[in-house]
């Protein structure tokens, strides 16, 4: 007697549950967890927020680290750094960008994509020099999130697709890395920089002789972490050398760094970044003005997310495959090539992070750079998913259902 009332409830519901344990389900929570951030940051907790990630732990003479915000951005995030490190270990060797007709593309794609929105973020904000710190702001993707409103789409964007936005953004987030390496190292202490050398050398051994446990390299890790954390270079780059040490040859059947990604990835995606967004995307837009909102910052930010991005992505793209340098994604068109160019303008993790290494110590820069974060997100996830949802026919399901007709007699 149930079952007809419970029936169209499940199937009601079945599109939401599909988003929670789909490939898509860690862009979902992020989603939720920016909104949630907002929501707290504008309401009577306010107060009660900030004091909780920023208020001081001890004095900063007794350790750098001295806020929960800190120690989510510079320790926290190490993993999140340390899971990129090995996803782009495993792709360089025996993934997308493991052959050069498999990375041409991809890496054409996000140099342009970094590249672009750059130069327009300098050319509107760079008059003055207190903002051009933030050119790079603008110029990453969010991995998750992306992936995240094209699981909202289902089956409606060819797998091709797929597999073209997620290696732009593994490359996107190697130019990331080195960008924080080069560009937002304030000062360098040579003698700590010589101890974290020597201990990544020691970790290369560590590969080099066959060493088959894990839990050696992440006590080496560690203090590779606390070495550089001292050197004056970003300490979530000690994330990423390390992931670079860990050994991708099989021994006994498993691979020591995939078992590592697949074990680490989980934590990663659903506690992580989810941590992080909470603690860095709220800002208070109620007591902004709206010469604030509107401001050359926000704007030269959320401007190079959503035009420069899909600019620099698609005009490259589409020269690269004119002059027969790379194929064009299998089974898409150009509308939907386009659409997925959008959803590359959503910079939330990476960008966030960005901002607050380029105006550390300016609070007000850094609200308003996470405006111009959102708003540059937020328009092109609902851009890009408009336009996909216009512009794709179900090409999984069309196939079956071709192929259902033929083998039917």
């Amino acid at each position: 007697m149930l079952e007809p009332i419970r029936s169209p409830l499940r199937r009601a519901i079945a599109p939401v549950r599909a988003l929670f344990v789909s490939d898509a389900s860690a862009g979902v929570l992020l989603i939720l967890v920016a909104a949630a951030a907002l929501v707290v940051a504008n309401s009577p907790l306010a107060e009660d927020y900030d004091a909780l990630f920023n208020d001081y732990l001890w004095p900063k003479e007794t350790f750098y680290l001295n806020t929960l915000h800190l120690w989510i951005n510079d320790g926290l995030m190490v993993l999140f750094f340390f899971v990129v490190g090995l996803e782009v270990k495993r792709e360089l060797i025996a993934g997308q960008l493991s052959s050069a007709d498999k990375r041409t593309l991809p890496i054409m794609a996000a140099v342009a994509g970094m590249a672009v929105p750059a130069l327009i973020y300098v050319a509107i904000a760079g008059g003055d020099t207190q903002l051009i710190r933030g050119w790079a702001i603008p110029a990453a993707t969010d991995i998750a999130f992306a992936m995240g409103v094209l699981g909202i789409l289902g089956s409606r964007v060819p797998s091709s697709l797929r597999l073209f936005l997620l290696t732009v953004a593994i490359v996107d987030d190697i130019g990331a890395v080195l960008v924080i390496a080069v560009f937002y190292t304030a000062h360098l202490d040579v003698m700590w920089l010589a101890i974290a050398t020597g201990i990544f050398a020691l970790m290369v051994g560590m590969n080099r002789f066959g060493v088959k446990q894990f839990w050696p390299f992440v006590l080496v890790a560690i203090a590779l972490w606390f070495a550089v954390l001292f050197s004056g270079v970003h300490a979530t780059i000690a994330g990423v050398l390390a992931a670079l040490t860990i050994p991708m040859r099989k021994g006994d059947g498993h691979s020591m760094l995939e078992k590592a990604e697949h074990g680490l990835a989980p934590w990663s995606a659903y506690l992580v970044v989810p941590i992080f967004g909470f603690a860095n995307a709220g800002v208070n837009v109620l007591d902004m003005t709206t010469e604030q909102l509107f401001a050359p910052l926000p704007f030269a930010i959320a401007t190079g997310l959503f035009l420069g991005k899909q600019l620099g992505i698609f005009t490259i793209v589409a020269l690269a495959v004119k002059l027969g340098i790379a194929k064009k994604p299998d089974r898409a068109n150009w509308m939907e090539i386009w659409g997925v160019t959008i959803l590359t303008g959503i910079g939330f993790t990476m960008s966030l992070f960005i901002s607050e290494l380029a105006f550390a110590g300016n609070r007000l820069f850094v609200e308003e750079a996470k405006i111009g974060i959102l708003l540059g997100s937020i328009l092109s996830a609902i851009i890009g998913y408009v336009v996909l949802r216009l512009t794709t026919t179900h090409p999984e399901d069309s196939e079956k259902y071709d192929e259902a007709r033929q083998a039917t007699p």
